[in-house]
């Protein structure tokens, strides 16, 4: 596949100035670069979602125009996108065989046959899920391996994968790589995308940077190192990916004593002080989502106790809660944090609205004001206040959401994956904002999958396995190694091991 002097622009903005990008067989091309640099812009046009300004499409020596997504499928390409394109509401087989339902003799669906070829297409994942399971029910990182699993029963010639490791956990991104190396020797042409420079080494054997949807390099993976890599990516050298100011701990914030929820967790206590990062690390289903869920008021706890300032609060909703100071940045931000047809402004100013009303009439003037704040203090980049959110890149998404808890200026933030899919240049300004709000005296709850992330941002780490605190640790005292350990739960059952064979002496 070749891809010459591709060109593309969007209203006020230009996304790609006359990029060139190509794959070989048995090929794994990756492409980096800032959110905004224009890479899923670029599959997009490969995928036919949408039609670049200038430029040719090369597939096999032949010409091709992507008039739709259904002829470049059928023309062998397929794309895993960053943001799933799953019907929520339909089974896992249902969604990996959309339109392409095995049929019987009398035209009716294969249900047998379909659900042992899902079983089939995600053996290599060595994960159990129900092919007959809603795709609603089960966690972001199981929707990705469904995902994953759809674009392998195309049996393409070439796969895109955009960001397809952002919410998988160590195993299943080992499990996700055997895949590749697979698809490899099959002759399989895969363009790669992904914020994670350490993974690309690992997978890849080209590289392209783009940034401002300029192409600054080509090579091969060998010739650069990860560094030369985010040079060419944000202009300059990151000397520090990690912020490492801390900042002396104040009163307590917020405690929460035996928080219990049926099928969730169990007797979760833990407490955070002003000016403290409390990091929750853990695999993905341990729990840690639903905790915070339950401490933001979304979802209903059995039992358990939730102090603010000393003060024990009764938090029924999510109204409760930021009437109490909680902020909660979610785990999903386009399905969760934004809306996305709305603009900059309604999108920042939907947690102040009540602040900032008068007999029923909203102050527009008054919000404009602070939103336009937040937006030069975020360096959020967007040609207005009144551009909307969906047109912008991930980087700035993200820091919409964080503008729309920051003006509120609440008591404790809860960051739920806040740098997942975002680029090496945006993770650290969301760091140093972070940090920005640790020091104003708010208490920081972090959870990530990221595991360097946790380890060097936080205070205090706690380590969760099936919906419960199993070990806690302090900076600097563990290795990831000590940390995944107790996450896959190695460290109680090797615990109770040695207990049983105390007893048995």
């Amino acid at each position: 596949m070749r891809m010459t002097g591709i060109s593309k622009s969007f209203p006020g903005v230009t996304a790609l100035k006359r990029v060139d990008f190509e794959l070989s067989y048995g090929e794994v091309h990756a492409l980096v670069g800032e959110n905004g640099a224009g890479k899923s812009t670029l599959m997009k046009i490969l995928a036919g979602v949408y039609r670049a300004d200038e430029g040719e499409i090369w597939l096999k020596n032949q010409r091709v125009v992507p008039k739709s997504p259904k002829t470049m499928i059928d023309a062998g390409v397929s794309v895993i996108y960053q943001e799933l394109t799953l019907i929520p509401y339909l089974s896992v087989a249902e969604n990996i065989f959309l339109g392409r339902e095995p049929l019987r003799s009398n035209g009716l669906i294969d249900w047998s046959a379909m659900w042992l070829e899902v079983e089939k297409l995600l053996a290599p994942f060595n994960l159990f899920l129900n092919p007959r399971s809603v795709v609603h029910s089960i966690g972001p990182a199981f929707q990705q391996v469904v995902e994953i699993a759809k674009a392998l029963s195309l049996k393409a010639d070439i796969i895109v994968m955009d960001e397809p490791t952002a919410p998988l956990t160590g195993s299943e991104v080992a499990r996700l790589f055997e895949i590749i190396r697979k698809l490899k020797a099959d002759g399989v042409a895969i363009a790669y995308i992904s914020h994670r420079l350490e993974e690309i080494h690992e997978v890849a054997d080209r590289v392209t940077v783009l940034r401002d949807g300029e192409r600054m390099v080509t090579a091969a993976l060998s010739d650069l190192t990860v560094d030369e890599i985010v040079s060419h990516m944000v202009g300059r050298k990151l000397t520090e990916q990690y912020p490492t100011v801390e900042f002396p701990a104040g009163d307590e914030l917020i405690r929460v004593e035996g928080l219990t929820k049926k099928g969730t967790c169990k007797d979760v206590s833990f407490s955070v002080r002003s000016g403290e990062i409390l990091g929750f690390a853990g695999l993905v289903g341990a729990g840690r989502t639903e905790i915070m869920q339950l401490i933001y008021g979304y979802r209903r706890k059995d039992a358990g106790r939730i102090f603010l300032r000393g003060r024990e609060v009764q938090l029924r909703n999510t109204r409760d809660a930021v009437r109490c100071g909680i902020a909660l940045i979610p785990e999903e931000r386009k399905k969760q944090g934004l809306v996305l047809g709305l603009s900059v402004i309604d999108n920042s100013a939907l947690s102040i609205l009540d602040l900032n009303t008068s007999f029923g009439f909203i102050k527009w003037p008054a919000i404009a004001r602070i939103v336009g704040e937040m937006v030069r203090s975020l360096e959020i980049r967007t040609p207005s206040l009144y551009q909307k959110v969906k047109n912008l890149s991930g980087g700035n998404q993200q820091k919409i959401v964080l503008s729309k808890w920051f003006a509120r200026n609440c008591d404790v933030y809860i960051f739920d994956e806040p740098t997942r899919g975002i680029d090496v240049g945006a993770k650290a300004e969301i760091y140093k904002l972070l940090l920005s709000r640790a020091r104003n005296g708010a208490a920081i709850i972090l959870v990530s999958s990221d595991l360097p992330e946790v380890m060097n941002m936080a205070t205090r780490i706690l380590v969760v396995f099936g919906g419960q605190i199993v070990k806690e640790f302090r900076r600097g005292e563990a290795t990831e190694e000590q940390v995944i350990s107790c996450a896959l739960g190695l460290e109680r059952q090797s615990t109770v091991e040695a207990l049983a064979a105390g007893a048995h002496k």
